[in-house]
Order: structure tokens, then C-alpha cells, then sequence
């Protein structure tokens, strides 16, 4: 009889090709002395994740499903597949130490009660991550949860339960509840309690298992002594909509599964009750995140206007009399409407706050105004110096109130700043070579301090580096780091795990920097799905630059279509196709200028846009995929509103195709 390997590790992977290239790297290393096989179950990505598995990881079993078909389903694909005496159920976006699996199949071996594990988590600062353990979601436990008194007293043994805050993270425990993210199952154990329950599409599933794990006789733990990093978290998108509906949805799945019909009742309508009081809270949340700044400025805007408008009509009116009502009541807040409009579009109200964009778009927003005061009938131009007085009213204001809440409350409304971050970065001289060259290319702005040596002082030359990584903390205070990259290829995950744990008071940002990779990945706090240093494609997909792109679709056509009787000398049999596209983009189907369609390839994945009526370079139609992929590169990494005008000036005769 064969026997198979000891470990089966299984990762579920949706559009995180440089998360997973780094998870199979760590997890390469950590399975070097193991008899294990890996599965990698992609769900459909469009990122270029199948490829880049096929290519640098060929050992790994790969199953590329056509759609996404959630995690549970995903994850039992493979588990029917596998055949470890252990089964890893591992996220794409977390890194384990070299030991971690030896460590926790020992204890599992060790342990001939123990159906499944999970380990310490930590994010990406080094922080620990509570959701590593966890208890079961009870009607009052998901009641502390849900209302906040979890978070308020997360050590006491009543209200800290979701998080069981009063368990030492340093030690072993039993515990009801491990993360998907990484959840150590004995083979044995999952027969007997069954695969993933594939009702649950993306959360529950993991709390589900525990549950029948325990349920079949065996018992959950959850294991220190070795440690991951888990980017995410648990709290990503938390604040969104979709995830409330989405997360409590699943809780009353499990509620109505394995709870009595009268505590699933209960816990129904609690739960319910929490949707709408966590979706009201989404909601506002969001609304005064998005409308805040707007509503204040256009606050004070009116103000300014009822201030100003009494003196300058006191300068104006020297005989007694004043501006009609309507002036206030219309005119005022058409011009505030105006400004607000020129501001968002001009990306002043994008996170994170530009003064200089707020205040072009100001400008332009006068000059819109101006011009539309000078085609206005005599009898309705109130007042071009009030719009004038008003610009610097607004200018002086804006300017004050967006310093002062820098300065003042950062948490809430910080400004953009030029503000290079100076980096120090962990590896050999080649690799340092290699990623110093990475960092040149993309958008960031950073300043390389120089190399930190990862090897020991055995009375090996230090020229030209910063000192070894045993005085990494002396390095890091003395040369004013901001940011430390760590070379995967020249230093252990276990190595890169402990200097970030030593330096989580220092509240430094960490990445790392897999090997042979065109990424730098890590993350800044649980709050967010990580940063990445990539090469820059980036330049079209910025919010700033889709409003843009859509608002001169939309000017372009209303213009097209005002002179399609012109359009139709220079084409006339395309009549038809020009207005077909026209309202094709109006409806925000199509854009005017979009990607070669062959030159799209998932190994280059591009910021998404609608499909264009023109390409980048048309003249490029019939020429070889490498150079439209090549045009489409340049088109996305450089775009600007003259790109998209010349190019339909250009080109009008295509218009129609």
C-alpha cells in the first residue's frame, strides 16, 4: 500500500497574483524537508494568477475553475483531490515561517485529539491579529459583537468572548472557533465531520467547520509557537455594505443549522436587528465620509455670500436698494453647485485631500461660471465682482479650514503631501541591485538610505551599507527610516517575522521582497488589503482620471452628436455606426479610446475600462500583439485628457467602425 504525503496544503486564490506568487515562496521553503503537495484552486482570476502558477511554481497542482465559485466549493475541490494525512486550509495573503509546518504537525501528531489548528496571526506591522482565535458566535456573544461591547472591554470573560481577549496569545488554548485563513485539519477529523458546507460562498464556512469538528468529537486549538502573517485581517471592508449583508448573512446560515429552532429564531432576529444597525452605520459612515468636506465647503461658501453680499450691495447700490431675493435663493447656490462640481472633478475631494487640486479646481470652476454669467441675458447678470469677491472668499477659506483640520485632527482630514519616505532595504548587494531598480519604476516616492546587510558581523567588510541586521533598531532611529524592505531570498520569514514583532513600537511600515518578483508587498494596517509596489500601470485607473475619462466621453459625444450632419460628409455610408457609437459611450458602455483588445494579456494586467471605439495608436490595428500590448502599457501608464482629444481629433474618420 502507498502511502501519501503527510501534508496537503490548499489555497484558494481571486485576483491576488503577487499576495499568492509571495505565499507559494514562503510556502516552498516551509515544505523543503516535508513529504507535502500544494493546490492552488483559482477562482477565475483575471490577473494573471494562473499564468504566473504555471510558470514559476510548476510543482503545485493547479485548478483553474472558469468562475468563481466561493471558498467553500473552491477549497473542497481540492480537498477531494488531496491526500495528506493533514489538510492546510491557507489564504493567498499570508506568509508562514520556514518551521511552521514541522512545528504544528508535531503538535498535531503529538496531540491524537486535536481535529484541527490555527496559529498566531499577525498583520503587517507586526500587530496581532485578535481573529486568531475565536468562540463560538452565540446569540449574546454575537450580541456583545455586533453592539460594540466586544470592542469597548476585550478582556473580560462575559463581553470579550467573540475574540476570547482573556486567553493569553502566548499560550496554548482550546479553543470553539480557528480562521480560514489558516486552519490545520487532521484528514481523519474532516471525514468524519464532512467537507465545507458550500451554502456558505465566502464567510461562516471556517466557524461552520470548527463547529462540526468539535462536534465529531475532537477539539480546535490554537498554537503560538509559530506565526504568520496574514495581510488583510479581519477587518478589511468591514465598513462596507456589501460585507454586512454578506458576513450576517452567514451567521444565520450557521444560526439555522446547528442551533435549536427557538435560539435560531432568537438569533435570527437579533441578527437581523444587527444588519440594519451595522448597514445604517455603513451607510453613514460613508455618507459623511464622502459628503462632509463637500457640505462644509458649500456651508461656507453661503456664509461668505450672506457676509459679503450686504457691503458690496451698500458699495453698489448708493441710492438704497439691493439684488433680488432670487439671487440668494438661485443664483448663490448655483454657483456653490459650480465650484463643488469643478473641485470633485478635479479630484479635491479624493483621499487623500490635495490642496492644490481643490484650489485648480476652484479656479476653473469661476471660470465656468464667468462664462456662463456672460451669456446670461442683461437682466439676470447680477454681479461678476461678487462671483470675483466670492472666489477669493472661497480661496482664502478653503485653504485655512483644510491646513487647520490637518493640523488639528490628522485622523480625520490629512493632506496629500510630496512626502518621500526614506527606505532602508534588508538584503545581499545583488538583490538590493534588483529591488532599488524595481523602486525606480514605480509611482512612489521614496528615497533609498541604503543596504542593511542581513548576514553577521564576522569581520566582514560593511562598505557601503548601513550596518549589519543585528543594529537594525540603531540603524533604523539614527538614519530616520520610514520603511523597511526585507529581501525573502536573502532572510528567513521566521527572521523577517522577529525584527518586525521587535519593532512594532517603532511604528515603522514593513514589505517584503519576494524573490524574482516584480512586486514589494506588505501592508500598513489591518485596514487595508495591503500596498504594493509594482511597476506603475496604474495612472488611468485612479479615480481622478475615470471621472475624467467619463466626463470627456460624455462632452465628446453630445458634441459628435450635435455635429453628426458635419460627421456625415466626411463618412457618409457610416452615418449609422457613428451615432450607434455615440450612444453606445453616452450610455457608458463603450469609451471613446480604449485598450487593443489582443494586446490585453493576463501576465500585464491593466486598470479596467469600458471597450474604446478607438485604440491608443490606430494606425498600430494590423501590427503584432507585442506592440499594441506594448501601446496599451503607454496608454494606461501616462494617460491624460489631451491623449483622449488628440486622438479623437485625429481620428474622426474611424469613428464609425
Amino acid at each position: 500500500m502507498i502511502e501519501g504525503p503527510k501534508l496537503s496544503v490548499i489555497i484558494v486564490n481571486y485576483n491576488v497574483r503577487f499576495f499568492l506568487e509571495q505565499c507559494l515562496h514562503s510556502v516552498c521553503k516551509a515544505t523543503r524537508d516535508l513529504d507535502a503537495e500544494v493546490f492552488v484552486v483559482d477562482n477565475n482570476s483575471v490577473d494573471g494568477s494562473v499564468a504566473m502558477v504555471k510558470e514559476k511554481f510548476q510543482d503545485v497542482h493547479l485548478i483553474a475553475n472558469t468562475e468563481n465559485l466561493g471558498f467553500s466549493k473552491a477549497n473542497n475541490q481540492a480537498i477531494i483531490k488531496s491526500a495528506g494525512e493533514y489538510v492546510l486550509l491557507l489564504n493567498p495573503d499570508t506568509v508562514v515561517e520556514e518551521d511552521t509546518f514541522t512545528k504544528v504537525i508535531d503538535f498535531m501528531d503529538n496531540t491524537p485529539d486535536s481535529g484541527a489548528l490555527g496559529v498566531k496571526m499577525i498583520d503587517g506591522k507586526g500587530h496581532f491579529l485578535p481573529e486568531s482565535k475565536r468562540a463560538l458566535p452565540t446569540p449574546w456573544v454575537s450580541f456583545y459583537k455586533v453592539f460594540g461591547l466586544a470592542n469597548l472591554f476585550p478582556r473580560s470573560k462575559k463581553f470579550g468572548q467573540y475574540h476570547l481577549g482573556y486567553l493569553d496569545k502566548e499560550e496554548i488554548h482550546q479553543v470553539d472557533v480557528l480562521p480560514g485563513a489558516f486552519m490545520m485539519l487532521r484528514k481523519a477529523a474532516l471525514d468524519q465531520s464532512g467537507l465545507l458546507d458550500e451554502t456558505f460562498f465566502m464567510y461562516g464556512e471556517d466557524i461552520d467547520l470548527s463547529y462540526r469538528i468539535i462536534k465529531a468529537g475532537y477539539r480546535n486549538y490554537y498554537y503560538p509557537e509559530t506565526r504568520i502573517i496574514h495581510y488583510k485581517g479581519e477587518s478589511t471592508r468591514k465598513s462596507s455594505v456589501n460585507y454586512v449583508l454578506v458576513f450576517y448573512q452567514a451567521m444565520i446560515i450557521f444560526a439555522n443549522k446547528h442551533f435549536t429552532r427557538k435560539n435560531a429564531r432568537i438569533f435570527s432576529l437579533s441578527i437581523r436587528a444587527a444588519i440594519y444597525f451595522r448597514m445604517a452605520l455603513a451607510l453613514t459612515k460613508r455618507f459623511f465620509e464622502k459628503a462632509l468636506i463637500p457640505l462644509f465647503d458649500a456651508i461656507l461658501a453661503f456664509v461668505g455670500f450672506l457676509l459679503i453680499n450686504p457691503i458690496w450691495e451698500s458699495i453698489k447700490f448708493t441710492d438704497g436698494g439691493g439684488h433680488p431675493p432670487e439671487f440668494l435663493r438661485i443664483f448663490v447656490p448655483s454657483y456653490i453647485l459650480i465650484w463643488l462640481l469643478s473641485v470633485f472633478f478635479s479630484g479635491g475631494y479624493d483621499k487623500p485631500y490635495n490642496l492644490k487640486k481643490s484650489i485648480q479646481g476652484l479656479l476653473i470652476g469661476t471660470g465656468i461660471i464667468l462664462v456662463g454669467y456672460s451669456l446670461l441675458p442683461e437682466g439676470y447678470r447680477m454681479s461678476r465682482a461678487l462671483i470675483l469677491i466670492g472666489t477669493a472668499w472661497n480661496l482664502i477659506f478653503m485653504t485655512t479650514s483644510r491646513l487647520l483640520s490637518d493640523r488639528l485632527a490628522p485622523q480625520y482630514f490629512s493632506l496629500k503631501r510630496n512626502q518621500v519616505k526614506k527606505v532602508a532595504i534588508v538584503s545581499s548587494r545583488k538583490e538590493y541591485e534588483r529591488i532599488r531598480e524595481l523602486l525606480s519604476q514605480t509611482s512612489h516616492q521614496v528615497k533609498i538610505a541604503g543596504r542593511v546587510d542581513p548576514g553577521k558581523a564576522n569581520g566582514t567588510s560593511t562598505e557601503n551599507t548601513l550596518g549589519q541586521l543585528e543594529k537594525l533598531i540603531e540603524i533604523i532611529e539614527i538614519n530616520g527610516i520610514d520603511e523597511i524592505i526585507f529581501s525573502a531570498k536573502d532572510i528567513s520569514t521566521q527572521g523577517i517575522i522577529k525584527h518586525m514583532l521587535a519593532l512594532t513600537k517603532l511604528q515603522k511600515d514593513y514589505k517584503i521582497a519576494p524573490p524574482e518578483s516584480p512586486s514589494i508587498i506588505g501592508s500598513n494596517s489591518i485596514n487595508t488589503a495591503g500596498d504594493l509596489y509594482v511597476i506603475d500601470i496604474r495612472s488611468i485607473g485612479e479615480p481622478a482620471n475615470r471621472r475624467k475619462k467619463r466626463v470627456f466621453d460624455l462632452i465628446a459625444s453630445l458634441l459628435l452628436l450635435l455635429t453628426l450632419p458635419i460627421l456625415m460628409w466626411i463618412h457618409l455610408k457610416g452615418l449609422a455606426g457613428y451615432a450607434r457609437n455615440i450612444l453606445l459611450v453616452l450610455a457608458g458602455r463603450k469609451t471613446w479610446t480604449g485598450y487593443f483588445p489582443d494586446g490585453v494579456s493576463p501576465d500585464t494586467p491593466l486598470p479596467r475600462i469600458k471597450p474604446g471605439i478607438l485604440t491608443p495608436i490606430p494606425k498600430l490595428q494590423r501590427t503584432n500583439v507585442q506592440q499594441q500590448t506594448e501601446a496599451n502599457l503607454n496608454y494606461a501608464r501616462h494617460y491624460s485628457l489631451l491623449v483622449d482629444f488628440t486622438n479623437l481629433i485625429n481620428h474622426l474618420k474611424f469613428l464609425s467602425n
